[in-house]
């Protein structure tokens, strides 16, 4: 099985699809400009998506007061810091960032609208980037 999306209700999917696109690199796939106003963005494998939309058919979570460790975003960064200062001043917020022993860097934030986003530069690659064989 390969994962084809990751799907979150928001509070401003409109808004959320141009500040992702604009300062994280992703790419519409898909969007509709009309309630739910569901949107499929591709990450630069074209392998991964994430949908993110407004359906009223279930509350949206709180993601300003969740811990982030019970729901994040997560992207590979070669540049953690460069990354950090750069969302800073697109509006989001710092949460934590780590040094871990083996190396890797990993920083926790927060987008404009809460949702917890985290950027990671492993010591060592966790996935392969394309497909063995």
């Amino acid at each position: 099985m390969k994962i084809e999306h990751f799907a979150i209700n928001v509070e401003d999917p409109i808004g959320m699809v141009q500040w992702y696109t604009k300062h994280l690199g992703l790419k519409v796939v898909s969007q509709r400009m009309e309630a739910p106003f569901t949107a499929f963005l591709a990450d630069d494998s074209g392998r991964v998506m994430v949908e993110i939309y407004k359906n009223p058919a279930d509350e949206i979570p709180p993601y300003r007061t969740m811990n982030p460790l019970l729901l994040h975003l997560a992207f590979v960064s070669e540049s953690p810091d460069v990354d950090k200062d750069n969302l800073l001043e697109a509006g989001a917020t710092l949460v934590a960032e780590d040094r871990l022993e083996d190396g890797s860097h990993l920083v926790m934030m927060r987008d404009p609208w809460g949702l917890a986003i985290q950027f990671c530069k492993r010591a060592k690659a966790m996935l392969l980037d394309k497909e063995p064989g």
